[in-house]
């Protein structure tokens, strides 16, 4: 296949994979394996089943994936680059246009319908969990203590993922391990040069003394190799972290960040570009808060390219591997009790205006229940509503809250 025409078939999807990663995935299968026979479809579930169990957005991996089967390396840095670059430059015009009108109370009305439907768009991200997550007992039980241990206790997500893998490798009925030698020569390469470039930005920030420039850098390069189970499944600890720790954002501001990002194409962990700015203006204006951009999209992404040329090759091989099979899957259950930590940390902060941290050893914030907020309540019922009842689309839903949000406002 030539560039040209990989380039028209991936800016496609780059600019059309709105919805999240159930329907950029959706949209991959028809361009490339149902409209036009890029992938076949064995090809395309393996290299699915494999960017699903990696850390970092599985979308954006199997557009690399495909590009790499297309064309090579060069072919997946086009692929996974134009998938990225169209909601990477739409979230930097949120990001800046978000730190100059969001003050303006019609705008902040909007956001309170936005918020109220993020809340529902993370209960939907749980129930496509659950079907595919929890069909075993043990799994449940992963989840919910997954849940408690970061609803009561807000134990490290890192610590929690671990534990999980531990467990489902060493617990595995299968004890038969692969015949097959691992091919890891293949690997060497990528990791080799894609870990130096990662690197190098990280390096030249080190060496001119910027402190808030490193800790951006290092933080999100931290969290690129752990999101497993997508962005919503890291958002907590990132808010945790952003807010609590770093002191670059408020809790407002994040979830205003969370809503911006699901109306753009790309992957939701695009968040973090519109944090980032967010940070840098309010660390030093324009100029760091577009270094801070920039930075935050190199230490996020070039490790999915790491992952996808370096373990390409292994994917037949791990369809061989049943105990690292069994720990991804312990690993998903996990998954789904840390989104559920996320749905109720969200509800909690967009109905009560105040909340207060329990008494030792517990970590969970008591709502304050004089700051109950009946707006927001009923905002989220109408967007419960539209979503799971009515089915609507995302972005009309999107639009429809910040409208209702905005009404409400003037009414109420």
């Amino acid at each position: 296949m030539i560039y040209s025409e990989m380039f028209r078939i991936f800016g496609r999807i780059g600019c059309l994979s709105f919805g999240g990663p159930a329907a950029q995935i959706a949209l991959m299968q028809k361009e490339l394996v149902d409209d036009r026979p890029l992938l076949s479809q064995p090809d395309f579930l393996k290299a699915l089943s494999f960017c699903m169990v990696l850390p970092g957005p599985e979308a954006m991996q199997l557009a690399t994936y495909a590009g790499w089967k297309l064309r090579g390396v060069t072919g997946g840095l086009l692929a996974g680059g134009l998938f990225v670059i169209p909601g990477a430059i739409v979230i930097a015009a949120l990001a800046f246009a978000y730190a100059t009108f969001g003050n303006l109370p019609l705008v902040q009305a909007a956001f309170v319908g936005i918020k109220a439907t993020v809340i529902i768009i993370v209960i939907q991200a749980i129930r496509k969990l659950l079907t595919k997550a929890l069909g075993r007992k043990d799994h449940r039980i992963i989840a919910i203590i997954a849940f408690l241990a970061l609803f009561l206790f807000n134990l490290p997500f890192p610590l929690i993922i671990v534990c999980a893998a531990i467990y489902g490798a060493f617990t595995c009925p299968d004890r038969q391990t692969s015949a097959q030698r691992p091919p890891w020569r293949h690997a060497i390469r990528p990791i080799t040069v894609g870990g130096v470039l990662w690197a190098a930005p990280l390096l030249v920030v080190w060496a001119t003394g910027s402190t808030f420039l490193l800790s951006v850098g290092l933080f999100f390069s931290k969290l690129a190799v752990v999101t497993f189970g997508g962005a919503y499944a890291v958002l907590a600890y990132m808010t945790q972290s952003l807010v609590s720790d770093h002191g670059w954002l408020t809790t407002d501001q994040m979830i205003d960040a969370l809503g911006l990002a699901e109306t753009t194409p790309g992957p939701l962990i695009l968040v973090t570009e519109f944090t980032a700015i967010l940070a840098g203006l309010n660390a030093g204006g324009l100029g760091l808060a577009a270094l801070a951009g920039l930075l935050t999209l190199w230490v996020t992404f070039v490790p999915c390219f790491i992952w996808i040329f370096a373990g390409a090759p292994l994917i037949d091989w791990l369809d061989t591997t049943p105990r690292l099979r069994a720990g991804l899957s312990a690993i998903t259950a996990a998954v789904v009790g840390v989104i559920a930590n996320l749905s109720v940390w969200f509800a909690a902060h967009v109905i009560f205006s105040e909340l207060t941290p329990a008494k030792a050893p517990f970590a969970v914030l008591v709502p304050v229940w004089s700051s109950f907020d009946i707006t927001s309540v009923i905002l989220t019922i109408f967007a419960a509503l539209l979503l799971l009842w009515r089915k609507f689309p995302l972005l009309p839903t999107l639009a429809a809250m910040a409208l209702a949000g905005i009404i409400t406002n003037i009414w109420l």
